[in-house]
């Protein structure tokens, strides 16, 4: 019975040793772990980049018209009969070319009457005059015939306009569009004959925001592009700002002028451009890809000396494409995460990735 007991009172004892054996190797693992905690985090690989300081130049991306520098509906001030058509359709012509001719008939005909009666009503005014000074007509008689003469003399002056008007000259240089009368036409005043457009320069009609107004002056380039010509910029010269706002847009319509020597760009074409309203000489730029936001508030991961990612609120100004200025919170040099930021917390080691890796967003 005492050897039971006794084989009883030893396996408790192994039993109580094993037990007290895997606490204690338990409780050394546990502390091993926690000796190595944090800095046993291995660090976070990412892509970062230098803050570059460059110049800046703001500009408004706007819609715009393209209008001829002068443009004018060529309009007989007479009516009549087309006898002769002068011009080309399509083609230039110089600033007085005769471009239509009327039937003159009764023009001539008119001025020759006006002629006849001007020269029987100053011979009138002169034996008029010979005998007022001889007191042999009264001064009623006398004043008769002069009214005559100046009524005639008024009269001649409107033939020989009238005879003028037959004939239509370009009043300036330029491009002459479809003729709308053929020879033989009756016409009257109000018949548009064909237009004339000057395409040598043209201009830029756009409408700018009020807000926008105290960043544009006068002289100011602007770019713009066109669906004729895609690949190919024009650029022109602000020479125009309206003086008065449109109530119901709150806009200022805007004008400038670009040389037009090839005569690519004509009235009427709708453009693209882009107003410079601001430069900055010297602007603190990163890539946009940067910038963590969160409602109006934005920040950055800035890697420190030490290699760890820290934290910096950023306050941003200008926006460009792909690109963001930051005007407050960062200093020109230092580095930004741009790849590798869902992986970060503050206070994160970081492993910088080749330099090659941050090409894409390095390049201007």
């Amino acid at each position: 019975m005492s050897g039971d007991t006794d084989r009883l009172r030893i396996c408790a004892t192994v039993t109580t040793i094993a037990i007290l054996s895997a606490s204690l190797v338990l409780q050394t693992g546990c502390t091993k772990k926690a000796a190595g905690g944090q800095n046993q985090m291995p660090p976070v690989r990412v892509i970062a980049v230098e803050a570059k300081m460059q110049p800046l130049s703001e500009t408004l991306s706007q819609t715009a018209t393209l209008a001829p520098n002068e443009s004018v509906e060529i309009k007989a001030e007479t009516d009549g009969i087309v006898e002769d058509i002068q011009f080309s359709e399509g083609l230039r012509v110089n600033k007085g070319q005769m471009l239509l001719k009327l039937d003159e008939s009764k023009f001539a005909a008119s001025v020759a009457e006006s002629e006849a009666n001007l020269k029987l009503s100053q011979a009138n005014h002169e034996r008029a005059k010979q005998l007022f000074h001889d007191k042999l007509i009264s001064q009623q008689d006398f004043d008769q015939t002069a009214s005559t003469f100046e009524v005639n003399q008024a009269a001649l002056e409107l033939k020989r306009r009238q005879l003028k008007d037959a004939r239509l000259y370009a009043p300036f240089s330029g491009i002459v569009g479809a003729r709308q009368v053929s020879p033989g036409q009756v016409i009257s005043r109000n018949t548009i004959l064909t237009w004339l457009v000057d395409l040598d320069t043209v201009k830029v009609e756009m409408k700018v925001p009020e807000k926008y107004l105290r960043q544009v002056q006068i002289g100011q380039t602007l770019e713009f592009a066109v669906a004729a010509y895609p690949n190919e910029k024009f650029r022109g010269e602000v020479y125009f700002i309206s003086p008065q706002i449109e109530e119901s847009t709150r806009t200022a319509l805007v004008k400038a002028r670009i040389a037009n020597p090839d005569g690519k760009l004509r009235g009427g074409m709708f453009a693209s451009l882009e107003l410079t309203v601001q430069v900055r000489d010297a602007a603190i730029v990163i890539p946009e890809p940067a910038l963590m936001s969160d409602g109006d508030r934005f920040s950055v991961f800035v890697v420190d000396e030490k290699g760890a990612a820290q934290m910096r609120p950023v306050e941003v100004g200008y926006r460009l494409p792909g690109k963001a200025e930051i005007v407050k919170g960062l200093s020109a040099g230092e580095k930004v995460v741009v790849e590798g930021i869902q992986k970060l917390r503050p206070g994160a080691p970081v492993t910088l990735a080749p330099p090659e890796s941050a090409a894409p967003y390095t390049q201007s």
